[in-house]
C-alpha cells in the first residue's frame, strides 16, 4: 500500500469519529503517516458526519478526500452511503449498513426517503457489502458497536492484521468495553 483513502460517513451519535481514530492510530501504530479531518453537520440532532482519513507511506499533504478519490467507504446508514457514493473511486470499495435513520426532512414530511439506494451503489461501486451491522451490535451488547462491527468488515480490504486490529482497540476503548468490541470487529469481519 502506497496510499489509502477512506471515507467514515454516518450520523451524529453512531460512532464515526471513534472508528476513524482506531483506523488512524492503527496506521500509526504500522509506520504510516495519517492525516483525518472530520465534517460534523449538525451531529448532535442526527445530522451527518464525516471522517476523511488519509494513510500513506511517503506522507500525506492533505487532510481532505477529493471527489473520485476515496479507496472506501464506510457508511454507518444507508443515505449516507448514497450522499458520499462520488468520493468513490470507480473501482472502489462500499461497506454500509442497510440501517435506515431518517432526516428531519422525511420526518417532517418535506421529503421521501430515497428509494432502490442499494442499486445505485451496486451499479456505481467496485465492491458493495452491504449487511444488518446493527442486528450484529445488537447481538454483541451494544447498539454503539454497528461503527467497530463495520470496521471488522473493512478490514479484509485494509493491510492490516487482525491481532493488530484487536490491540488498537484494547488500546483505544474504555476497558469496560473492550470485549464486546472486540467481538463485534470478529463478528463483523466473518459477516
Amino acid at each position: 500500500m502506497n496510499r489509502f483513502n477512506i471515507l467514515i460517513v454516518g450520523v451524529g451519535g453512531q460512532g464515526t469519529l471513534l472508528a476513524s481514530v482506531l483506523l488512524g492510530n492503527l496506521a500509526l501504530s504500522e509506520g504510516y503517516d495519517v492525516k483525518l479531518s472530520e465534517v460534523h453537520g449538525m451531529a448532535q440532532r442526527g445530522g451527518s458526519v464525516v471522517t476523511h482519513v488519509k494513510i500513506s507511506e511517503e506522507g500525506v499533504s492533505s487532510p481532505l478526500i477529493e471527489e473520485g478519490d476515496a479507496d472506501v467507504i464506510i457508511a454507518f446508514e444507508e443515505l449516507e452511503a448514497y450522499r458520499w457514493l462520488p468520493y468513490l473511486k470507480k473501482d472502489g470499495a462500499m461497506y454500509v449498513n442497510t440501517q435506515q435513520i431518517l432526516p428531519m426532512p422525511v420526518i417532517l414530511g418535506q421529503a421521501e426517503y430515497p428509494e432502490g439506494i442499494q442499486k445505485v451503489l451496486a451499479d456505481k461501486a467496485g465492491m458493495v457489502k452491504a449487511f444488518d451491522a446493527l442486528k450484529i451490535a445488537e447481538g454483541c451488547g451494544s447498539v454503539k458497536a454497528v461503527n467497530v462491527v463495520l470496521l471488522g468488515a473493512a478490514s479484509k480490504d485494509l493491510p492490516f492484521s487482525e491481532t493488530a486490529w484487536l490491540k488498537v482497540i484494547e488500546e483505544n476503548v474504555k476497558p469496560k468495553f473492550i470485549e464486546l468490541n472486540k467481538k463485534a470487529f470478529t463478528l463483523g469481519r466473518n459477516a
